[in-house]
């Protein structure tokens, strides 16, 4: 008779009925790097929105992405994979095209079947991934993500010439934005009283270049050297020639075109403005939740896809294994998570994934690779043996433990770096004796599978065969000069 009454407390707390699951209210920021208040990322940002979300709930301050680049990222949270087993590694093909990965359940899917109405606008999968008639991510879609109102010209002229790849501030409103359109379309929802309990996914485009900003946002932030990030201008000569390969030749520019063309300021204000727009968006969201009452009862997950550079280790944009390129924002708030909790060991945003599926009591996954995350959602102190691990094409992993980051290429070379007497990952320790058993340490966490780009892989896609390194379709040979540094 225990017996049964122990098994009878342990179903009633591990499923929950449709009435008892908490709604969920999960939001995506494209690009954003660490340059959030909470987050200690820049001194200057000012995002108060997210700041008061992270001081409901806990913050990861250390958290990290699967992939340093849109789409094999957002493949491996929403599938809860690594891109080392999914073969996803560029910005296409979309997952669902490849045979072996068609039918996986996505975290939506999941929910769904669990009873979860789910909800969606903007930048969730990359691009227009999930959102075509033939997909069934979501039950309602609200507005594309989009750039919304652009300068009749670019703004900017950068050495590889992109239509995205531009930045400043122009005449417009914050309503002529699309970002403005999408938290819009999300207020709406929350004002109409969407069907519970709910997912409502609400992704937003910037940071993401364009960084188009409107006047007033960019004049929160001042035109002198207050704005630039710390950097090294000298930080690549102890970092291997194999590192440039993961960024050989892009359509962000790098540090020297911004010294020379004096746009270091202009690109680092209008990011930071785009920030804060995004937040306020966020704030308007929150404030909609609060006014329905429904925040009681909702789970926020707040995260971004990967960081960005803007200048540090030379260069701008991801694709890089270092903290600029890999570490992210996220946040949970809401029923079951501990107030003003802030977690320094490392987590990733595959963990997000197993860490839903606890909060809300569903039925278990198979095949997810991340760890749930409720432990430190309770106890900000609590053990976690996990480190944070990134991989940019095959070979290439970031691991990240709590006082360290290593780095692993597909030619065998190395980075370490000792955060704690080093938090700038500004010297490579890699060769130096004494690291040599955090290195062996270090190495056993990375990915046992580690398969080769699926078919139909394009778009910032690196292979290694042979000794030969080929970059977008094209052969790299070692003593090429590197793509406007050299």
């Amino acid at each position: 008779m225990r017996k049964l009454l122990c098994l009878g407390l342990f179903l009633l707390t591990t499923t929950l009925s449709a009435a008892e699951k908490p709604n969920i209210l999960f939001i995506a920021i494209d690009d954003q790097n660490d340059w959030i208040g909470c987050l200690g990322g820049h001194p200057l940002a000012k995002t108060p929105n997210i700041d008061k979300i992270g001081k409901a709930g806990t913050i990861f301050l250390n958290a990290h992405c699967q992939s340093p680049l849109c789409n094999p990222s957002r493949t491996s949270l929403m599938t809860g994979k690594r891109p080392s087993t999914t073969g996803v590694y560029g910005l296409a093909p979309w997952f669902r095209q490849v045979p072996q990965w068609k039918d996986v359940t996505s975290l939506p899917q999941h929910l769904k079947a669990n009873g979860y109405h789910t909800y969606s606008t903007g930048k969730i999968y990359h691009g227009g991934y999930g959102r075509r008639k033939t997909d069934n991510e979501f039950e309602t879609l609200g507005p594309a993500a989009g750039v919304g109102a652009r300068p009749k010209e670019k703004l900017v002229k950068t050495p590889a010439p992109h239509p995205l790849v531009d930045w400043g501030v122009f005449p417009h409103e914050d309503k002529d934005k699309q970002d403005y359109v999408v938290a819009s379309w999300a207020v709406d929802q929350i004002e109409k009283g969407p069907k519970d309990p709910f997912f409502l996914s609400v992704g937003f485009f910037l940071p993401h270049v364009p960084c188009y900003t409107t006047q007033k946002w960019y004049d929160m932030y001042p035109d002198d050297d207050s704005v630039l990030p710390p950097v090294k201008f000298d930080d690549r000569k102890d970092t291997p020639r194999f590192s440039w390969y993961l960024h050989w030749k892009l359509p962000e520019p790098r540090l020297q075109f911004l010294q020379e063309a004096n746009e270091w300021h202009n690109l680092c204000r209008s990011y930071l403005a785009c920030t804060s727009f995004v937040d306020h968006q966020i704030g308007r969201i929150m404030t909609a939740l609060d006014a329905k009452g429904l925040r009681d009862n909702t789970i926020i997950v707040l995260w971004s896809d990967h960081g960005w550079h803007i200048g540090e280790k030379e260069i701008t944009g991801k694709n890089t294994l270092w903290d600029d390129g890999t570490r992210v924002p996220l946040i949970f708030a809401g029923p079951g998570i501990t107030a003003g909790g802030k977690v320094t060991s490392p987590a990733e945003l595959l963990d997000i994934y197993p860490t839903l599926n606890e909060l809300c009591g569903l039925s278990p996954v198979e095949g997810l690779e991340g760890h749930s995350l409720v432990p430190q959602l309770k106890d900000q102190n609590a053990m976690r043996k996990w480190p944070a691990i990134t991989t940019h094409n095959r070979g290439n992993h970031g691991i990240r433990t709590e006082n360290y980051r290593y780095i692993h290429y597909a030619d065998g070379s190395e980075e370490l770096y000792d955060l704690e007497n080093d938090p700038k990952e500004w010297n490579n320790v890699a060769a130096e004796p004494g690291y040599a058993k955090i290195i062996a340490e270090h190495r056993k966490w990375l990915p046992k599978i580690d398969v080769d780009p699926v078919p139909g892989s394009a778009h910032r896609i690196l292979t290694l065969k042979n000794g030969q390194v080929n970059w977008e379709g094209k052969d790299v040979a070692p003593t090429d000069p590197i793509p406007e540094i050299d």
